[in-house]
């Protein structure tokens, strides 16, 4: 059992902990979440013993092994497996004694604790965890500083699983894991055997691997039994109760000092006055919850083309003279939301560079709107950013025509406010690098914008508003991501990229990630339909493009009478109105008017709808 007793503790005077308590039984998954600069990390720290504490204690049980995963994970000439192997402090200790040892009573003893750790299968438990994240047995013999950063740092976290110790602390994990990576992780986290907490953004795995949530606000901790999703419910909960209480006492306060205001003076009410003054002192104050800081993206939106904006037929990709893709046959139009699929290296960055313009063809014709703009984030980009500039100069660079207050106005657009607009990149947190790569992408207001893993560095808030962003962008959207919820919400197609090959996946995430997690060695396949329908003939693409702008502009019409209604609303509330009688005439025909045609737009957008659906759109 871990158990946080009253801990306090401060960074240059300013408090991080102050009386924060909690207890996590054994063998409990756990996710450790709340606001950047809350202290999770530093959390972790003081748990390992690495910080000192200012009050309190944290206790574990005696003997107790604590894991992680380094910051950094540098390259040797070990192999991937033995680097993974010697993880295991005490089985590799053990190893080179038994080769050593010549008494036989200590032979003896080696020899039973190899035994009671299970060390003869830990060749093929280590494969099996390396496998599942990424690593196919020949690159397990490579030496580790064969890989990049990422790839090590895969390696340390293979290592950390295969020591198997009483504690296992994670921050961010899946920042370094493709989507198959992740998927495998939740399901090995789920069957671990010890006490595992997780501080990570990733919804997907706080609502699959952990069976409860600690909440660091305000200094304490609170813990909440339940996934993710229970735990956000019962927030909300509490901070709607939390909300009403604080309006019910601010009404009783009102009322006492309203009293003590009036008959203080008076003597024939003194008594009263001094005894309400009492209950004003004494009455413990109840705060309104604040709501929660962050903001949403402010994405500019395309001018529309003609579909296609792209168009592929018997395209081969690659890098040297090494096809990595071939016989690509695509089509994206600017109202695709699609999400790329497929285990790491069969060709997903490949195809993204394709699409965005980084590669040319080796093979085939791929045919461009000419007109077409295309916005690429990639995950090393954050890495690029001049990290000795301000977001500001970032800015000014792209344009270097607009006066500061609109520079300014953009980069608040991203949730970069004055502080960080002139804030040296280097200084800025990884949330903050990642919205300013998000604003230089979509600066242009692209037609097409592709995102290679854009979440590593969001927290959940943030994930939340780039998924409302994108759902509300009129561009197309070409998404890879290890966070499922995102690609559950905002993708409408899926491709499947393996040995390859692109193929529209026919199933849906939930199917794929079955898929992954049951058959992790096979070739991906569809999966086979749910339940066979009668066919019935398909209209053409082009009836199909149209049919779908026709929904678009019958929702276009729809928001714009909502938006009339709600002026008109507005205009009939105020009682000045109806001080003239033609006036409030005039604004009740209008009133009427637009009620009617939201009537005929709602009838419109049903039948564009049916029709779309008739044509098998």
């Amino acid at each position: 059992m871990l158990r946080i007793d009253d801990i306090s503790y401060s960074i240059a005077g300013r408090p991080l902990f102050d009386g924060a308590t909690a207890v996590i039984p054994d063998g409990h998954k756990v996710g450790l979440v709340g606001p950047n600069g809350a202290g999770k990390t530093t959390l972790f720290k003081l748990i390992r013993g690495e910080l000192s504490l200012d009050g309190g204690a944290i206790v574990l049980p005696s003997r107790a092994r604590i894991g992680g995963v380094a910051q950094e994970a540098p390259g040797t000439a070990l192999s991937v497996l033995d680097t993974t192997l010697a993880a295991d402090t005490e089985r590799a200790s053990l190893m080179v004694e038994a080769d050593t040892a010549t008494d036989p009573h200590r032979i003896a003893d080696i020899h039973a604790r190899l035994a009671d750790i299970d060390a003869w299968s830990a060749e093929g438990r280590a494969a099996s965890i390396l496998q599942g994240l990424g690593f196919p047995p020949a690159d397990q013999a490579r030496p580790t500083s064969d890989f990049s950063g990422g790839w090590r740092m895969r390696v340390t976290l293979a290592g950390v699983l295969f020591a198997q110790p009483d504690l296992l602390l994670l921050d961010e994990p899946t920042n370094y894991l493709d989507l198959e990576g992740a998927l495998w992780l939740e399901s090995y986290l789920a069957r671990y055997p010890h006490t595992v907490i997780i501080i990570s953004h990733d919804r997907g795995l706080l609502n699959r691997a952990v069976g409860g949530i600690l909440h660091v606000e305000n200094r304490k901790l609170t813990f909440y039994n339940g996934n993710y999703d229970a735990f956000a419910r019962a927030r909300a909960e509490r901070r709607a109760l939390q909300a009403a209480e604080a309006k019910k006492q601010a009404a009783r306060r009102e009322h006492l000092q309203s009293f003590v205001d009036r008959f203080r003076a008076k003597a024939s009410k003194a008594v009263q006055a001094q005894s309400r003054i009492k209950m004003l002192a004494r009455m413990e104050p109840i705060t309104a919850p604040e709501e929660a800081k962050f903001h949403r993206f402010a994405f500019p939106q395309p001018d529309e083309l003609s579909p296609p904006i792209i168009n592929m037929e018997g395209v081969a990709v690659g890098y040297g003279d090494r096809a990595v893709l071939s016989r690509l046959d695509l089509r994206i139009d600017q109202d695709d939301r699609i999400a790329l699929l497929g285990r790491n290296g069969q060709g997903k960055s490949t195809l993204s560079k394709l699409l965005a313009g980084r590669l040319d063809t080796m093979a085939g014709t791929i045919t461009r709107s000419s007109k077409l703009r295309v916005g690429y984030f990639a995950q090393h980009q954050v890495d690029e950013l001049d990290l000795t500039e301000t977001p500001l100069a970032h800015v000014r660079r792209l344009r270097p025509n607009e006066a500061p207050p609109r520079l300014r106005a953009r980069l608040a657009g991203f949730g970069l406010m004055e502080a960080q607009a002139e804030t040296k990149v280097g200084s800025l947190s990884g949330g903050q690098k990642a919205r300013l790569s998000l604003l230089i992408a979509t600066i242009d207001a692209p037609h097409l914008l592709i995102l290679d893993e854009p979440t590593n560095h969001l927290d959940i808030e943030s994930r939340e508003a780039l998924m409302e962003a994108l759902n509300d962008y009129t561009g197309a959207v070409v998404l890879v991501s290890h966070d499922m919820h995102l690609l559950g919400l905002v993708a409408d197609r899926l491709w499947l990229v393996d040995s390859g090959k692109v193929r529209p996946w026919d199933g849906d995430l939930e199917d794929y990630r079955q898929m992954l997690l049951t058959s992790p060695d096979q070739v991906p396949q569809a999966p086979p339909p749910a339940r066979t329908a009668p066919t019935r003939p398909t209209a053409g693409r082009a009836e199909i493009l149209e049919l779908r702008a026709e929904v678009r502009r019958a929702e276009d019409r729809i928001a714009k009478l909502n938006e009339m209604l709600a002026k008109l609303d507005a205009k009939m509330a105020n009682p000045a109105v109806y001080g003239a009688p033609a006036e409030a005439e005039k604004w009740g025909r209008k009133h009427v008017e637009a009620r009617e045609a939201m009537a005929r737009a709602e009838a419109l957008w049903l039948g564009a709808i049916e029709a779309l659906e008739v044509a098998g759109g």
